[in-house]
């Protein structure tokens, strides 16, 4: 590797000491070069830094940890989680379409939906959908496609296209990332499309997300936070 090459490397490094991310194309443009001399660059490199879905950062970091297993998830800030889903509860109106992201954030949520309302719940985690599953009076569509076992979730090729063909009045969403500048991020590439697909179709969006979310940056970005209508989070005391 030249010196110039090492001394890109290590502007970018400096760059993203502070924590979170840099497009590649604003990785490029901070050392003045194309994206193609910055991707040999990291070709060339010690693996210090990583790019993953577009996105620049530094491998070590914990924040971007490309791993999720919804065994573990399910029981952290469990009662966090329980808690934020009761004052989701609190917003349902009678007769709501609702779309219920994936994760362990909003499986309280999806198994407390109360019995005396009529609701439809739009999904693509089997989780959420065996938990509405047993609440009587919610009308579930569960949307399928190849099946992914760390997440238990589905994608398609249509998945967009059908979460947009329903009158969703309220989109529950989570997000493994939540962070000023870089916006909502998940760990997984095929929670994007219906991530957005929701976020386009809704009348509300609500972003659901406990402390442990905050200031993190995962790989896959999939909306900015002015993208949502109201957040849900844990406030002082809780």
């Amino acid at each position: 590797m030249n010196e110039r090459s090492e001394g890109r490397l290590m502007r970018l490094q400096h760059a993203l000491g502070q924590g979170g991310s840099l497009r590649l194309a604003e990785a490029a443009a901070l050392c003045g070069v194309s994206e193609m001399t910055i991707r040999r660059d990291l070709a060339g490199s010690d693996g210090s830094l990583a790019l993953i879905g577009g996105h620049l950062m530094l491998a070590g970091d914990p924040r971007h940890a490309p791993v999720y297993d919804l065994a573990v998830q399910r029981d952290r800030n469990a009662e966090a989680k329980r808690r934020l889903c009761e004052r989701a509860l609190a917003t349902l109106e009678e007769g709501d379409t609702l779309f219920i992201d994936c994760g362990t954030t909003l499986a309280p949520l999806a198994a407390s939906l109360p019995d005396d309302m009529s609701l439809t719940v739009v999904t693509y985690a089997l989780n959420i959908a065996e938990a509405v599953s047993k609440r009587p009076g919610v009308r579930l569509w569960l949307l399928g496609g190849v099946y992914h076992a760390s997440s238990r979730s589905f994608s398609s090729d249509d998945m967009s296209e059908t979460i947009r063909g329903f009158g969703i009045n309220k989109a529950f969403l989570t997000a493994a990332g939540v962070d000023e500048r870089q916006g909502l991020s998940c760990f997984h590439f095929h929670e994007v499309a219906p991530k957005q697909a929701a976020i386009a179709t809704a009348q509300r969006r609500v972003l659901v997300v406990d402390a442990s979310k905050q200031g993190m940056v995962r790989p896959a970005r999939f909306a900015g936070l002015e993208e949502v209508d109201q957040v849900i989070a844990e406030e002082a005391g809780d």
